[in-house]
């Protein structure tokens, strides 16, 4: 059989010494062009629990059940979400390697994703305790970013893109346009989109300014210009992983308990915006969806599911303090 592969071409070059490891980092070494560093790591992290259990076995030798078998043994550890990521991984990770012969054929395409553990659900801040934190976040670094992202309801990815060109205080309006994909571009073409921006904002964006002249002056030669409307003392973009710790420890200021992400000042801003009644589809404007049926999907926990037009009509024409004799 060997001999016959070999003759037809397809033979595998690669030997016992050329792992499922290293055709991992391969992979993520070149075989992910044009990728931002952060989705390198994404990629990294995700299939590393994989490249541990099956990581030391030569490539040409791995079957669709020895994967199988190991996606299993993480169902316990991993959400879905992330096992999915983790499959996908190891069979671009193949993909590649069979782009330089080193593998006949990818035993990751038959192999179907595992159930894995719950994930954490997405929450929403109450009102009140989105008013304590922007109290609390009052004189910190993060107070404008927080301030936008939730009166705002962009992505934190919008957030930590946005530039001063695409906004205009005196207008009080801010265009959407980017994010920090590797492309550079909104999660969709829906997704740019011009709001304006409540007052709140709009004086926490001029004191984000005014800072932001501060640390330029501090920095001196340090400074790196971006043209970012959010960035580290030296100008630099700021790291996700730096905002969630700063944003859980300004959580923890304003008291309130459990782990929290940025991302969740979005889901809170969809929470706050129905309970005032405003409709789905004006809500899926606000944030950038394609449909109100992605925002249901998404956010359905935070939508107000009770339609109220149709009691708020007849409250206008039945008023509650008015007798039946006195409607006319």
């Amino acid at each position: 059989m060997g001999r016959l592969r070999e003759e037809l071409g397809q033979a595998p070059k690669s030997t016992k010494s050329y792992t499922v490891r290293k055709a991992v980092d391969d992979w993520l070494a070149g075989g992910l062009p044009g990728r931002a560093e952060s989705t390198r790591t994404t990629y990294r992290y995700a299939v590393a629990p994989l490249v541990a259990k099956i990581g030391h076995r030569p490539l040409r030798d791995l079957t669709s059940s020895e994967v199988r078998i190991a996606l299993a043994g993480l169902t316990g550890t991993l959400s879905t979400r992330t096992l999915v990521i983790t499959r996908l991984s190891l069979e671009r990770a193949i993909t590649f390697a069979m782009s330089h012969d080193r593998m006949a054929k990818n035993v990751v395409i038959p192999v179907e994703v595992p159930e894995g553990k719950a994930g954490r659900k997405s929450k929403s801040l109450t009102l009140a305790q989105a008013r304590d934190l922007l109290a609390a976040a009052e004189g910190e670094r993060l107070h404008s970013y927080v301030v936008v992202s939730l009166l705002g309801g962009l992505r934190t990815e919008e957030v930590r893109a946005l530039r001063w060109d695409h906004v205009d205080l005196e207008a009080g309006s801010v265009a959407v346009w980017r994010s920090v994909r590797a492309s550079g571009d909104t999660k969709t073409p829906k997704s740019r989109r011009s709001l304006q921006l409540p007052q709140v904002a709009v004086e926490a964006l001029r004191r984000q300014r005014e800072q932001q002249e501060r640390d330029r002056h501090i920095a001196g030669e340090r400074w790196q210009e971006h043209g970012l409307v959010f960035a580290s003392a030296v100008g630099t973009p700021l790291l996700a992983g730096n905002v969630r710790r700063a944003f859980r420890s300004v959580c923890r200021r304003a008291g309130i308990a459990g782990q929290w992400t940025p991302r969740e000042l979005r889901h809170t801003f969809v929470s706050l915006m129905s309970q005032t009644g405003m409709a789905i589809e004006e809500i899926s404007h606000l944030v950038g969806h394609s449909s109100s049926h992605t925002t249901e999907t998404i956010y359905r926990s935070e939508l107000r599911p009770v339609i109220r037009t149709g009691a708020n009509a007849m409250d206008k024409l039945f008023p509650a303090t008015s007798r039946w004799s006195q409607v006319q």
